[in-house]
């Protein structure tokens, strides 16, 4: 990729864009993971290594501002060029959606396999070292999301599902927790205060109070695609969070899904996706979330 943004961003800062080692996937996983898949683990991968080599220099990197509190760095954007290339060289028809570049030219209600990305969920924790941020990358196929993709380059933590076919973390099944009282509960949420909006955050502070009060503890790491993951590890039993963008949640509600979890809206509807809203838990948990949820908003 003579010229492109993520090469060009390596040979500023590493002397030369290296030749990217990449996982043959079908050694790491076994035969049966879809090619689509695998391909997406590929990017994820390609992105990662240009996020950790850039961890080491955080100093040099340039960033700009996009709205209060919202940045990207060009670590983002170089992620970002890197994952696209390499989905769009194994599939080049397909449409994509990423939280950098929007939009790709083919894009439009008709498109049938769109790839949703975000190539730096955490960005303003990476900036800090603070080590909770991902790559997230989703298909969707007829409006469906069946492929998804978060790699934690910092754990060297990978999650994976397809419509189903299950979750899995290393190449390990997994599956939400089994805590039975949201007493017991460890609960995930995040609040996106780019907008300064204190209507919203008056609302927020209603749900972390509600929460807090009736589970184990509550936490904010600051990348909603992580903690999504971390539901359906069942590291947390639940989350919930307003407000965010396709490419934060596309991935991570499919593996939920897969991992014999529930993911909704606020109403206990599918239109998370469309609204930004989000509840997310094992069976048992979310259901003792969304009525106290749903008294707090």
């Amino acid at each position: 990729m003579a010229g492109s943004l993520f090469a060009g961003f390596l040979n500023i800062y590493y002397d030369t864009a290296p030749d990217f080692p990449i996982c043959v996937c079908r050694h790491f996983y076994g035969s049966t993971m879809q090619p689509m898949l695998n391909t997406a683990v590929r990017a994820a991968r390609r992105a990662a290594t240009i996020i950790n080599r850039a961890s080491f220099d955080l100093e040099q990197i340039q960033v700009e501002q996009k709205a209060p509190n919202d940045y990207v760095t060009e670590v983002d954007k170089a992620a970002e060029e890197a994952i696209i290339d390499v989905l769009l060289s194994a599939y080049p028809t397909h449409a994509v959606l990423a939280e950098e570049s929007g939009g790709s030219g083919n894009l439009n209600d008709e498109s049938e396999n769109v790839w949703i990305i975000d190539p730096l969920d955490g960005t303003t924790n990476f900036m800090h070292q603070f080590p909770a941020y991902c790559i997230s990358i989703a298909l969707q196929q007829k409006g469906i999301i069946t492929q998804a993709v978060i790699y934690d380059p910092v754990h060297n933590d990978l999650f994976t599902a397809t419509k189903g076919g299950g979750a899995f973390l290393n190449n390990k099944r997994i599956r939400v927790s089994k805590t039975d009282r949201l007493s017991k509960a460890l609960i995930g949420t995040g609040f996106a205060n780019r907008n300064k909006d204190e209507k919203a955050l008056k609302e927020f502070l209603r749900m972390f109070e509600v929460m807090t009060l009736n589970s184990q503890g509550v936490r904010r790491p600051g990348s909603a695609a992580l903690d999504l993951a971390y539901v359906a590890c069942g590291r947390y039993d639940g989350y919930f969070e307003k407000n965010l963008k396709i490419w934060d949640i596309a991935a991570g509600s499919l593996i939920v899904s897969e991992a014999g979890g529930i993911v909704a809206d606020f109403d206990g509807e599918a239109a998370y996706l469309k609204s930004g809203h989000i509840v997310a838990g094992s069976p048992r948990i979310f259901g003792q979330m969304l009525p106290l949820l749903a008294s707090a908003v």
